[in-house]
């Protein structure tokens, strides 16, 4: 081990293996990824998974946009879903709901992580999806006038922020 001029050891060239004791050592090969701290344009990216799209994949750049597309639509419609019919058990109801909401925190926590590759057409794709699914499940544009009036709210509580 060698150190550095503020006294930290630099880290051992080979690691324990399974963390035994069993005098079996060996190398790790790091592996170096390019990790954007700001936005960037361009079809070389990863979002989600490891290699995915994957670099010069132009296709797959595009279908990994429309997924996160879809992923905000997903998103919006768990979130002014009214799956659970009135009059349904009260316990029952609170499962579903619960349900719901972990299926929603999940795919939205999904989405995140996909804007977090700094891609600019992945941010633009996840706003889009989630304009979209808006437009379509939250903003009353297809409701058709007329009835009682009251509008029986959605299953889950509105996302918030903090």
């Amino acid at each position: 081990m060698t150190a550095s001029h503020h006294n930290i050891p630099s880290p051992p060239a080979a690691t324990l293996i399974n963390g035994s004791n069993s005098g079996g050592f060996m190398p790790m090969r790091r592996h170096r990824m390019m990790m954007h701290m700001s936005f960037f344009w361009g079809h070389s990216a990863e979002v989600l998974f490891t290699g995915w799209p994957g670099p010069d994949r132009p296709a797959m750049y595009a279908i990994s946009l429309v997924f996160v597309f879809l992923l905000g639509v997903l998103v919006e419609w768990l979130s002014h879903s009214r799956l659970i019919k009135p009059g349904t058990n009260i316990v029952t109801a609170g499962l579903l709901r619960t349900c719901l909401y972990t299926v929603r925190s999940g795919v939205s926590y999904l989405v995140m992580l996909a804007v977090m590759s700094f891609n600019g057409g992945v941010f633009l794709a996840t706003l889009g999806g989630h304009a979209v699914g808006f437009l379509v499940f939250g903003s009353g544009v297809w409701k058709k006038s007329g009835g009682s009036g009251i509008e029986r709210p959605s299953d889950l509580p509105p996302m918030r922020c903090g």
